[in-house]
């Protein structure tokens, strides 16, 4: 049987939290470039694929899923040796399920809402606003985090997966700031010390921090 195949750029945070969850569960992954820069995720062949032309994209012998918490829990549920990443229990998933929301729907949407202004409409200006917004995703993120190490209780889930991917490229615009959110601090020092973050994610997130520092540079010369 083929390596499932997956599409996408390193720079991505949603392509490496796929990445992240295949390391934690043992899975190698067939990886092929897709340049989002260079809008090679809008070549006829790629939206043939998918017509919303986002990153990642999962082609698992044939069968096409798109949306990174989607291809995650597929990877997990399909591949994982276990379940502690995704448990079947239904209210240990909701409560992650709500976590991968807060991702996709809080916490990436208020980070791509400063990113996006700065790669692609060549503006280095970051309205106080939208850092409030995103300073506010970390409140509660901290929150979440008062009781228990991990997002979702004591143990790792896909959703600390995916959050981390987030937070580790935010942090190029806002960092995290110990003292007033010393929870989500200590879970990302946490995160940082397993044995495969930094290959999959962490010198990737440095590159997109500096490729945006270098931009917003760049543009106000």
């Amino acid at each position: 049987m083929p390596k499932p195949i997956l599409y996408g750029m390193y720079l991505s945070p949603p392509v490496r939290s796929v990445l992240l969850v295949a390391k934690a569960i043992g899975l190698d992954l067939d990886f092929r470039e897709v340049n989002v820069l260079s809008q090679e995720n809008k070549k006829p062949e790629y939206l043939e694929k998918n017509p919303q032309h986002t990153v990642p994209l999962l082609d698992d012998d044939g069968k096409i899923i798109w949306d990174s918490h989607a291809i995650a829990t597929y990877l997990i549920e399909k591949y994982g040796k276990d379940g502690s990443l995704y448990p079947a229990d239904l209210y240990e998933r909701a409560v992650i399920n709500q976590r991968l929301h807060f991702d996709s729907g809080v916490l990436f949407v208020r980070l791509i809402a400063i990113t996006r202004n700065i790669i692609f409409n060549n503006d280095p200006n970051i309205p106080q606003e939208k850092l409030d917004a995103l300073n506010e995703a970390y409140s509660f993120l901290d929150k979440f985090l008062s009781k228990d190490q991990y997002l979702c209780g004591p143990t790792l889930t896909v959703a600390d997966l995916c959050c981390i991917s987030t937070i580790s490229s935010s942090q190029g615009v806002l960092p995290v700031d110990s003292t007033k959110h010393p929870n989500l601090s200590a879970w990302v020092k946490r995160l940082e010390d397993l044995p495969y973050y930094e290959e999959t994610n962490g010198k990737y997130a440095k590159q997109l921090i500096s490729f945006i520092d270098n931009k917003i540079k760049e543009l106000k010369k």
